[in-house]
């Protein structure tokens, strides 16, 4: 399949395409779907986020699928409680802050606590013609949630936990890290063909304090995936200092966001790796010919890529026309078709 191949740095017959945030969001048949509801209760229905899952890939005839799930499920299914709120994002009611506060961490046990996760995998399994890509939350992403009880723009919190108390943070991340293999081990177990790591804040982390605190982490994730012969993905947010660090905590394929042109990004990163991007989703939003014009110049820039995988800078906005993304898929293929 040709988005197994290009994450394998291998020939395609064309560029694979798929979009962050695909499932949902900007889908009118996902609204007609999620009326009433939390998404956490969409999520632990197998069905429904079966069919979430399926619905981009019937839409934009995208090369892979993603798993409709969040990166906190992991962690509400270890007992904490945490609330996905509608145009904010996982909000924890007790921020972590002590030594204490490590207890409320268990060890995850994904045959039972992701039992719904994994029944919506070995659903999708039946259904999906395209790879089904699992995922996890990276344990600098995840323990920000945590410090700061919700998202942050300054990420002061977890700077100051971060310096201040570097033995109980990095016990943190150790437990975040568990959990987030255990999950993704399980998610391949069940049929996932590929994984992303999501360390979505990593930019907020100075090259200096992403090398000490963040990377060892993610690290011990990937590498840890690395007996199961999955493409493993990782992807942040501003991380354009960072990405040869990224690509050497163990991934095949290194997200781009929108900031970094692919071909300064592929000089960065270094051979041997794929990269994956770098559309701006805000520009999704213009006129069909700004958007062409805006896919072109990423085709352009990754022409020399030894694997590239089409994908936007970040996730599909929702107020994103459907029809636009679809037009995106067809330019792609075809101008790529070898």
């Amino acid at each position: 399949m040709r988005f197994l191949a290009a994450c394998r740095c291998q020939p395609v017959d064309a560029t694979p395409v798929w979009f962050m945030r695909q499932a949902g969001r900007s889908l009118p048949e996902y609204r007609a779907l999620r009326q009433g509801g939390s998404i956490l209760e969409a999520i632990a229905d197998p069905e429904t986020a079966a069919e979430i899952t399926l619905q981009p890939v019937r839409r934009y005839g995208v090369d892979a699928a993603i798993l409709f799930s969040d990166i906190v499920v992991p962690l509400v299914a270890v007992g904490l409680e945490i609330d996905i709120v509608p145009g904010r994002g996982p909000v924890l009611g007790e921020p972590f802050s002590r030594p204490a506060d490590l207890d409320r961490l268990r060890p995850l046990e994904p045959g039972e606590d992701l039992a719904h996760v994994l029944e919506t995998i070995r659903l999708l399994s039946g259904e999906l013609s395209v790879p089904l890509i699992g995922f996890a939350g990276a344990p600098f992403t995840l323990a920000s949630y945590l410090v700061e009880g919700g998202p942050s723009r300054t990420f002061a919190r977890t700077k100051v936990l971060m310096h201040a108390e570097p033995a109980l943070f990095a016990e943190l991340l150790s437990r975040l890290a568990d959990i987030s293999l255990a999950a993704l081990r399980a998610q391949v177990g069940a049929g996932a063909a590929a994984v992303q790591l999501f360390d979505s804040w990593a930019g907020a982390l100075s090259r200096a304090e992403y090398e000490r605190f963040a990377l060892p982490a993610s690290r011990r994730v990937l590498e840890g995936l690395a007996d199961l012969d999955v493409p493993r993905i990782h992807f942040g947010v501003g991380t354009g200092e960072l990405l040869d660090l990224m690509a050497a905590a163990g991934a095949d394929v290194v997200g781009v966001d929108w900031r970094v042109a692919l071909d300064e990004a592929g000089r960065r990163v270094g051979a041997g790796r794929a990269l994956q991007g770098n559309l701006d989703p805000a520009l999704c939003l213009a006129t069909p010919p700004v958007v062409e014009e805006a896919a072109r110049q990423v085709l352009k820039e990754a022409s020399g890529l030894p694997g590239h995988v089409f994908n936007l800078g970040h996730g599909v906005l929702p107020e994103t026309d459907p029809g636009v993304l679809a037009a995106v898929v067809d330019l792609v293929h075809e101008e790529t078709a070898r």
